[in-house]
Parts: structure tokens; sequence; C-alpha cells
């Protein structure tokens, strides 16, 4: 049984890893960069050992330096968190190779699902639902405007690695295509060490739906309903609700069903994500998988009252999942909006010191917070510096909660996103639940007062 975790990350998440361990009654070990000197979650740990510089590529990235943290300490597991080395097979393999038990799918897995291009024929195999698109990599701007003249503009050109909406970018024409291709391929291979590119068709006016996952290492899977994450920017997630408000019991059941047969297709074990992309007419298609835990996992646990992260440090000690599909059971409505260190106008980083903080409370409301009064955010890092989770018995009360907590949670000395939350909130698009991925384009204009 796992007896001590070393948390491969920083910030909230590494905080709410902390908290089940403690739980649970297992002993941690928090690794930290020069820039998280003072963090939250270093203090939250039993141990903390620094590794590196504040550079990514220099602390949190240095896989041999982590390990060496793990061993030193005699930690008998690691949790990656999301992002950094979350996905990594390389980082997967090392700790089967020391003997660390790595809390999250295998290496083989990880590899399978991180190439974009894979997963899609896996994906086909099973008989899951595809964007159409191309099958393989594209090797230049060329064959990328040949292959668009066949399915039709717009297009949705993707890096093949990686996440986080990085070389994503949808395009209208040749032009358009030619230019972002070269852009995004070099963006792709600083980010990734791989400037793969592919093509799918942009699915317009779609939602993004994503279906939570849980395998164990006994062949049982199960899955904890849907989130609807539609609203975006620049491809990436600013507010995430369970269940989604926009579709029907058939298809949440379907889409549920469709995601067990995935994971289970692919051998999967631990947390996992599936993401759909449905359309006008209630067509879905599989557009990623997730292999790790997701920033947005507080709704689903608080609708269905599982801790997810307990779950996957159960598997990872080999035991069966605790809960079979019929006694899964959602309940009320939750919201999560991700608080970010940014001029909510220009959306530009807001680095600096936080003179005042003061969190929201009350029932049903949830902090997941990585800083501090006092405390100074860097730019070494994702500008997301916390969570704010609200849960209601239904979606009008959930909505209700999360005006007043976003009113309450006062934060001084940097700018933040809080405004362009509290006026999203307030669009009858948004209060009708029609949240497709087009939504912040479509509606929010700074300042409007709301529409």
């Amino acid at each position: 049984m796992i007896k001590k975790v070393l948390i491969a990350n920083r910030g909230e998440i590494a905080r709410r890893i902390i908290r089940t361990c403690k739980q649970l009654g297992i002993q941690t070990v928090a690794v930290y960069s020069d820039a998280d000197q003072n963090a939250l979650f270093k203090e939250d740990a039993d141990e903390a050992f620094h590794i590196g510089p504040s550079q990514v590529q220099q602390s949190y990235l240095q896989l041999d330096t982590i390990i060496g943290v793990a061993k030193q300490t005699n930690a008998d597991a690691i949790h990656p968190g999301y992002g950094f080395l979350s996905e990594s097979p390389a980082f997967a393999e090392r700790c089967r190779e020391e003997n660390i038990i790595f809390i999250g799918p295998e290496a083989d897995i990880l590899r399978l699902m991180g190439s974009k291009i894979e997963a899609r024929k896996a994906m086909i195999a099973a008989g899951v639902p595809v964007i159409p698109g191309t099958d393989r990599a594209v090797g230049s701007a060329e064959e990328a405007v040949q292959f668009a003249k066949e399915i039709g503009y717009p297009v949705m050109l993707k890096a093949s690695a990686g996440g986080g909406g990085i070389g994503m970018e949808i395009v209208h024409s040749a032009d358009e295509l030619k230019k972002a291709f070269e852009n995004n391929s070099k963006r792709a291979a600083s980010f990734f060490g791989d400037g793969a590119m592919f093509l799918e068709k942009h699915i317009q006016n779609s939602r993004h739906i994503e279906v939570q996952v849980l395998a164990d290492q006994h062949h049982h899977t199960v899955h904890l309903f849907e989130r609807e994450c539609s609203i975006q920017r620049r491809n990436q997630k600013v507010l995430e609700e369970a269940p989604s408000p926009s579709i029907s019991e058939q298809l949440r059941e379907q889409l549920g069903r469709t995601a067990v047969i995935a994971a289970e297709a692919i051998h999967y074990t631990n947390a996992g994500t599936i993401e759909f992309l449905v359309d006008e007419s209630e067509q879905f298609y599989f557009l990623e998988m997730n292999t790790r835990i997701q920033v947005e996992h507080p709704i689903t646990e608080e609708i269905t009252g599982v801790d997810i992260v307990k779950e996957q440090i159960n598997i990872a000690n080999n035991q069966v999942l605790s809960l079979k599909q019929e006694e899964i059971v959602r309940k009320g409505h939750a919201i999560e909006v991700r608080i970010y260190a940014e001029d909510p106008i220009r959306f530009l980083p807001s680095p600096g010191k936080i003179t005042a903080l003061e969190l929201p409370e009350g029932k049903g409301v949830r902090n997941e917070c990585a800083v501090a009064s006092g405390d100074t955010v860097t730019p070494f890092y994702d500008p997301m510096i916390a969570k704010l989770v609200v849960y209601g018995e239904n979606r009008p009360e959930t909505i209700d909660k999360l005006e007043v907590a976003l009113r309450q949670f006062n934060i001084e000395g940097i700018k933040t996103n809080i405004p362009m939350l509290q006026e999203i909130i307030t669009y009858e698009a948004f209060l009708k639940g029609n949240t497709q991925t087009s939504f912040l384009t479509k509606y929010y204009q700074p300042n409007s007062g709301g529409k």
C-alpha cells in the first residue's frame, strides 16, 4: 500500500492532492522551484525539497531530479497532477524502472493518447465517432491546403502532441492556413518537441462536453457523468459546469456509454477524461483524451460525492473500484470558474504582489486557491491562481450563489479576470445554457454590463 506520495506539481493542484493524502494517512513530499520558495503547497506537505530555478524547464520538468527526490525520501508513489510531466511516457517509464508507483495510466497509454493522430485511429477502431480529418501528420503547408480543399473550410489546425490549446487555430482560407501552419508547427515544436500537425473539419456552433472516467486494474470502468466546458478563450477553458445544461438525457447516457467503451478499448487505467464536440443536431465526435486529472474535476466531485484523487490512489494501489456504475448518482449542479492573474480587458498576465485576499465563504462554496495575501504572482507559470467552485440544488440556485461568491472574492495588488466572470454569468445566453465554444467571441464585450 502507498505510504508516501511525492507530488510532482505545484499550486492549487498540489494542495488538492495533499489534502486527500492527509485524509488517507499518507505522507506527502512537495518539490518546489525558486519562485515557489514561500508557496502554500510547500507548507502543506510533510516534506519539501528544492528542485531548481523558477523556469519550468529547469525545475518542474526535470525528470531525473524529481525521481532523485522520490528515492531520497523513500516515496513509494508519485502523483503528477496535471500539466508538466503528467502525460509524459518517459516519466511514467522511469517511475516503473525505479519501482515507484506512477499514479496514472501506463506509459504506452500515455504515448498512444498523447498523439492526437494515433488517438483518432484508436477511437475509429473502437467505433467511436471522430471528426473528419487527416489520419496522419501533414508534412507541409501546401499539403494542408490541399486537404482543406477536400473537407472544406473552416478547418481546425492542431498540433498532434501536447494540449492546452497550444498549436491550435481555426482557419478560413488557404492564405490563413499557410501562415497558421508554419507558426503553429514552430510553436508546437518549441513547447512539445514535436511540430507534427494535422487537420480536422471545424464543427461550427459546437459544444465542448467531456466525460470523466475511472478504470481499475481489474477491468472495471465507470463514468462519473459529463461536464460542460464550452466557455473558452483561445481554446482554454474559463468556466465549467456539471451536469451540462445543454444536452438531452438521451445524449447524456450515450456519451457516458461511449466514454466507457473508449476507455475499455485501449485498456485504460486510473482517472481520465474523454472529450467530445457536440453539434447543433446532437451528433457527437471524439475530440481527445486527457490521461490525467483535470483542472475542472471538482465539479464532478460535487455532483457525485466521489473523491477523484482518492480513487486515483486506490487504483494505483491495485484496489477494485469502490463503486459500480449503477451506484453512481448525480445530484444538484456545480459550476467552476478559473481565477486568472490577468487583465480582463487586454488579456495580458498581471504578475505582482497580492496585497489583500479575501475568499468567499458559505454553504456550497469551495475554494481551490494557490495563493495568500502577501504572495507574489510570478510570470513563470500559468496565470491561474485559484478556482472557485459553487454547488447548489439546481442550476439557477448555483448561478445565484456564484454571483454572490464572485462579489465576495476580493483580491488586491494585481488584476484578475473576476470582472469578466461576473459579466459572463449575466448574459441571457449563459442563463439559458446556450454555451457554445464560440460563446466568448460572440458575446463578451469588456465592460458592456451584460447582454
